[in-house]
């Protein structure tokens, strides 16, 4: 292990490896994923909401208690359905499917809707409401309104910024209580939306909130060691918590310090190039919502691996690895977004498309 730390190290003085461009992702795959995610964001049934009552006067219908987002069956996945329009709009601006995009992007994002989800996120009993994920999800929308030179955006990242400063306040409230790290595969892992909500920070330049985010990183993260991948994944994890701690951690090392760090936390990564130590899930009944979950794990791993490519030296030897294993299941998750079944239609497109137009990198 040591002889391994030590050439990891002496080969760390490049610049960050650059991971390859994506297969072809036109404008008319665009527009396949833009319509799943139109499809639903109107769409107010079947509904699961995390609701807080304390009155009977509490017992509404989603679209009164969050009449921004209120479809795509959940909080978190309308979020992110609506930064998956943004992100396209943003990116294909001429595409057929940018008009009607920005009508329903305009509808959503009135002063007055957005005041009223301020007002239901404050209700009492709400302050861990979509505490981590959907709230890390609000801010990267915000963040794609605002780094989108148009009009338009403009006057949507100005009516969202009283929601996105809510959650931002929260996690200034929330990280520095917690104590440990949340290592799940789903919702309530703290890496992957860690690694949000510090791209946020960045972006906006929210100094405090970026230097908090890499502050609790390293005290959760920085002394981990022998993390396996056989232990991954659990039967509906979207989320790998060993991938996404990686991901996130190489945001905030150098390149030699990571290299390091990844060496003594992932010790199993391939040095000879192989592709065999992580294979994709496979999910047996795409009809059960949490079964699905594993579709969506393809798509978030392939996106992490990328990520942790990304940050090596150029030299590095685990790099061609990774992104062998990363095509793979680049290929089996994207195959996977149908729209066939509610289950996993209402979300997977969000994740394929952070994935194929790299935003997290």
């Amino acid at each position: 292990m040591h002889a391994i730390l030590a050439k990891l190290i002496i080969i760390t003085m490049a610049t960050p490896a650059q991971v390859p461009k994506s297969a072809s992702f036109d404008a008319a795959a665009a527009g396949r994923f833009a319509q799943l995610a139109l499809d639903c964001m109107q769409r107010e049934y079947p509904n699961k909401i995390s609701h807080v009552m304390n009155t009977d006067e509490d017992a509404l219908p989603p679209r009164k208690l969050t009449p921004v987002f209120f479809g795509c069956f959940d909080w978190h996945s309308a979020v992110h359905g609506h930064w998956l329009l943004a992100r396209l709009c943003r990116m294909y601006p001429q595409a057929p499917f940018v008009a009607r995009t920005r009508s329903a992007l305009g509808k959503s994002f009135t002063p007055e809707r957005i005041a009223a989800e301020v007002e239901y996120l404050r209700g009492e009993g709400r302050a861990t409401f979509e505490r981590p994920y959907g709230l890390a999800w609000m801010l990267q929308l915000s963040a794609e309104l605002h780094e989108w030179d148009d009009p338009q955006a403009g006057q949507l990242a100005s009516a969202l910024e009283p929601l996105a400063q809510e959650a931002a306040g929260r996690f200034k409230e929330w990280l520095p209580k917690l104590s440990h790290p949340i290592r799940t595969g789903e919702h309530s892992q703290t890496a992957f939306a860690m690694g949000l909500l510090l791209d946020w920070a960045r972006s906006r330049g929210d100094k405090q909130m970026a230097d908090l985010v890499v502050r609790r990183a390293r005290d959760y993260y920085l002394n981990d060691r022998g993390a396996s991948l056989s232990f991954e994944p659990g039967g509906q994890d979207f989320l790998s918590p060993a991938l996404a701690e990686a991901d996130l951690m190489r945001r905030i090392l150098d390149p030699a310090e990571f290299a390091a760090w990844l060496g003594v936390f992932l010790p199993e990564l391939s040095l000879d190039g192989s592709t065999q130590w992580l294979k994709p899930a496979i999910v047996t009944d795409k009809t059960d919502g949490k079964l699905a979950h594993l579709d969506g794990l393809n798509l978030s791993r392939a996106w992490m691996l990328e990520g942790i490519a990304s940050g090596l030296p150029p030299s590095d030897p685990r790099i061609v690895g990774l992104l062998g294993v990363a095509r793979e299941h680049r290929r089996l998750g994207l195959a996977a977004v149908t729209g066939e079944h509610y289950e996993g239609g209402h979300w997977l497109g969000s994740f394929a498309v952070y994935l194929v137009t790299k935003r997290g990198l």
